[in-house]
C-alpha cells in the first residue's frame, strides 16, 4: 500500500542518533522512561502524520509514503534529509544584559524563544551568552524505527484525530455535508490553553480537511454552586502546584 499527500496516518515511531544509538524522540512511554527522556506532559501513543503538511522531516515523510500498514520499517536519515547540516551562521553571541533587562537567567542548554526563532544556550560567562538558533539535531544522522499503525479515513475520525493531537477532545462531533458542528460541554475545562489549540484545530480542519467547508464551534456553559466552584478551585491550584515540582 502506497500513502499519499493529505493522507492522515498514525504512526508509532522511536528516532535516535545513529552515531550512539541515544533516543532522541519517542512515541513509546516505556522507551522514553527507560532512556530517561520522559515528559509527563506529553501523550504518549501513535502520533498524528498528515503528509504533504511538512509537520515532518522530509526523509521520514518520504519513507512513510513507501510504507505498509502495521510492518515496521527502520532507516538512516542523512542530515539532509533529517534536521539539517549545521550552520556556523546561526550561533550568536549576545550581551547578557539584554537577557537581564527581560528579567530572563541563561544557563546552558536552555531553550528561549527569541525574534520567534527558537535558540539553544550553549554558554554564559564573561557578560557574554552563545546562543544557537540550530535545530539540536542538526548535523546528525538519524535512525528511525516507524509503523504506521492507522490510515483514518473518514471525516469524523479524522476530526477526532486532530482534536487529541491539540488536546481538545470534543464531547461531540456532527457533520452535516459540507459543514461540520463541534461541540464542548460544560465539563471541558475551558483556560487559555483550550482557546489556543480550539484556534489550531480550526485552521486544520480547513486546510486539511477539503470536504469541510464550514466549522461551527458549540460551547456549554453552566453555572455552578459555591461548593462546587470552590472544589475546582482547589483542584486548579493542586494543578499548579504539581507544575511547579
Amino acid at each position: 500500500m502506497a500513502f499519499n499527500d493529505g493522507d492522515f496516518l498514525e504512526i508509532e515511531y522511536t528516532a535516535r542518533n545513529d552515531s550512539d544509538n541515544s533516543v532522541l524522540a519517542t512515541t513509546d512511554e516505556k522507551i522514553a522512561k527507560e532512556n530517561d527522556i520522559y515528559n509527563k506532559d506529553i501523550k504518549y501513543g501513535p502520533a498524528l502524520v498528515i503528509l504533504g503538511s511538512g509537520a515532518v522531516v522530509k526523509g521520514l515523510e518520504r519513507e512513510l509514503k513507501g510504507m505498509e500498514l502495521n510492518k515496521e520499517k527502520s532507516f538512516v536519515l542523512e542530515p539532509a534529509d533529517a534536521f539539517g547540516e549545521r550552520n556556523a551562521d546561526l550561533v550568536k553571541v549576545m550581551p547578557l544584559s539584554q537577557f537581564k533587562a527581560q528579567n530572563i537567567n541563561p544557563y546552558p542548554g536552555m531553550r528561549l524563544n527569541m525574534d520567534n526563532v527558537a535558540v539553544t544556550v550553549v554558554s554564559v560567562g564573561s557578560g557574554r551568552v552563545v546562543v544557537d538558533a540550530n535545530h539540536p539535531d542538526a548535523g546528525k544522522k538519524i535512525k528511525y524505527e516507524v509503523k504506521v499503525v492507522k490510515k483514518v479515513d473518514s471525516d469524523e475520525e479524522r476530526v477526532k484525530a486532530l482534536s487529541k493531537t491539540y488536546d481538545v477532545e470534543p464531547s461531540k462531533i456532527d457533520i452535516r455535508k459540507d459543514e461540520i458542528e463541534i461541540f464542548y460541554s460544560d465539563e471541558v475545562k475551558k483556560n487559555a490553553d483550550y482557546f489556543v489549540n480550539r484556534a489550531s484545530l480550526v485552521a486544520s480542519i480547513l486546510t486539511y480537511m477539503k470536504s469541510l467547508q464550514k466549522v461551527y464551534i458549540k460551547e456549554e456553559y453552566a453555572r455552578h454552586s459555591e461548593e462546587e466552584h470552590s472544589h475546582s478551585h482547589e483542584e486548579d491550584s493542586k494543578e499548579e502546584e504539581g507544575s511547579k515540582q
